[in-house]
C-alpha cells in the first residue's frame, strides 16, 4: 500500500510518498512560492535530487507537477497515480468536533470550512491541498489528521480560560494546543525504547523548532500543553513571543496607535528570538551573536532555557511525576548545549544525562542521553509526523 501524505501552506506544500509495507519513504519534496513570481519544486528519491522551476498558479496546479515528477519514467518512483491507494493531509485545527483522524467526506470538508476562524492563517491551505488532491485523485481516500486531535482528551481543568464561561459556550475559546502529530509520535517512540506500555508512563515532550511547544503526556494522552487557543502561547519561538500579560496588548496600543490586528502580527511575526536580539529568528544564527558577544542573543538563550525548565517542572508536578523527557524538533535534536542547560539543575528530579554523549552523538539518530543511574530517562529523538500520518490514513482504510 502507498500513501501519499500532504502538508499545505498557503503559499507552500509538502510531499512524502510511503510504502506502508515497509513504512519506507519513497520520495519526498516540497513545493515552494505557489502563487507567487519564482515558485519551485523540490524533490528528492532514490539519491537523487533535484529542483523544477516553473509557474505554479494554485495548489491544484503544484500537485499536478508534483505527480507528473513520481510518475516520471526516468527518476520517478511510481508507475501511475493508480498505485497512490491513499492520500493523507495535515491539517491544523480539529476544533472541539474532531478528535482523531477522519476519512474526508463532503459533509466533513464543510465542517473544516467553519473552523476557519480557528486557524486563520493555516485552514484555507489546509482545505485547498485537500481540494487539489479530490480533483487530482478523484476515487482516493482522503484523510484529515489533526494538530489538535492528539491534545483532545486534556482534562477541562487544563484547557479552560478563567474568563466568562460563555466565551467557550459560544465561541469555543479554551486551550487545544498544536503539534500533536509530533508529540503522538515521540511518546510512542519514547514508549517503545522503554519496552513499556505508553499507558503505563508519564513523558514530558519537548518539541522546540522555530515553532515550539511542550507536552506532558500520560495515560497515552496528552494531558496538559503549552500551547493555547493559537500557536502564539507558551515558551518564547522564533518569531512568537509565548505567554504574556494580555495587558501588554493594550500597553502597545496606547503607546503606538496600532490596530489588534497589527498588535497580533507584531507578536506572532516580530517577537520571540528574533524580536529580542534584533537580528534572526534562526536559534543557530542567535549562537553565533552569542559568539559575537552579543549579550540580547545570550538573554534570549538564557530565557528559553529557563521557560522550557519551568514547564517540565510543572508537568511533573501536575502528573505526579515523570519517567522520561524527549527532545525533538530542529533545536530539540541539535542544540546539544541547550538540552544541557534545560536538564541541569533537574538534579533532584533523579536527572542525570552524559553530557559528553550529548554533545557528540550522531546527527538525525534516535539516541538516549540519559546515565544508566538516571532515575528518569532522556531521549533524543527525531519526529515524523508524516508517517504519523501515513500510519493512520492506512488504519482508516
Amino acid at each position: 500500500m502507498k500513501v501519499l501524505v500532504i502538508n499545505a501552506g498557503s503559499s507552500s506544500l509538502k510531499y512524502q510518498v510511503f510504502d506502508m509495507s515497509n513504512e519506507s519513504v519513497l520520495a519526498k519534496g516540497n513545493c515552494e512560492k505557489i502563487g507567487i513570481a519564482g515558485s519551485f519544486i523540490k524533490y528528492k528519491a532514490n539519491g537523487v535530487e533535484k529542483t523544477f522551476e516553473g509557474n505554479l498558479e494554485n495548489h491544484t496546479q503544484a500537485l499536478k507537477n508534483v505527480i507528473e515528477i513520481l510518475t516520471n519514467s526516468e527518476y520517478g518512483v511510481l508507475k501511475s497515480l493508480n498505485e497512490i491507494d491513499a492520500v493523507g493531509h495535515r491539517v491544523l485545527h480539529g476544533g472541539e468536533i474532531f478528535k482523531q483522524s477522519v476519512v474526508i467526506t463532503p459533509e466533513i470538508l464543510a465542517t473544516l470550512e467553519t473552523l476557519i476562524p480557528l486557524g486563520p492563517l493555516h485552514m484555507p491551505a489546509n482545505i485547498s491541498g485537500v481540494k487539489a488532491c479530490q480533483e487530482l485523485f478523484e476515487n482516493k481516500p482522503q484523510v484529515a489528521v489533526f494538530d489538535t486531535a492528539f491534545h483532545a482528551q486534556m482534562p477541562q481543568k487544563a484547557f479552560m480560560y478563567a474568563i466568562p464561561y460563555e466565551a467557550y459556550e459560544k465561541w469555543n475559546i479554551r486551550r487545544y494546543g498544536f503539534h500533536g502529530t509530533s508529540h503522538r509520535y515521540v511518546s510512542g517512540e519514547c514508549a517503545r525504547l522503554m519496552n513499556k506500555d505508553i499507558k503505563d508512563v508519564k513523558i514530558i515532550t519537548c518539541h522546540l523548532g522555530n515553532g515550539s511547544s511542550i507536552s506532558a503526556v500520560a495515560g497515552g494522552h496528552s494531558v496538559d500543553t503549552s500551547m493555547g487557543l493559537t500557536p502564539l502561547a507558551g515558551i518564547l519561538m522564533g518569531t512568537r513571543s509565548g505567554d504574556i500579560d494580555p495587558s501588554i496588548l493594550e500597553a502597545i496600543q496606547d503607546k503606538t496607535g496600532w490596530t489588534l490586528k497589527e498588535i497580533t502580527t507584531y507578536l506572532n511575526k516580530k517577537s520571540g528570538v528574533l524580536g529580542m536580539n534584533g537580528v534572526s529568528s534562526d536559534m543557530r544564527d542567535n549562537d553565533a551573536e552569542i559568539a559575537k558577544g552579543n549579550k540580547r542573543a545570550q538573554l534570549v538563550y538564557d530565557m528559553l532555557a529557563y521557560q522550557i525548565k519551568k514547564y517540565i517542572g510543572a508537568y511533573t508536578a501536575a502528573m505526579g511525576g515523570v519517567d522520561a523527557i524527549v527532545f525533538t524538533g530542529g533545536v530539540g535534536e541539535n542544540d546539544a548545549t541547550l538540552r544541557e542547560n534545560v536538564l541541569s539543575g533537574l538534579e533532584y528530579l533523579g536527572v542525570e544525562i552524559d553530557k559528553d554523549f550529548n554533545k557528540t552523538m550522531p546527527r538525525g539518530t534516535t539516541q538516549e542521553i540519559s546515565t544508566k543511574n538516571s532515575k528518569v530517562k532522556v531521549y533524543r529523538i527525531p519526529t515524523d509526523e508524516e508517517l504519523v500520518i501515513a500510519r493512520d490514513a492506512v488504519a482508516l482504510m
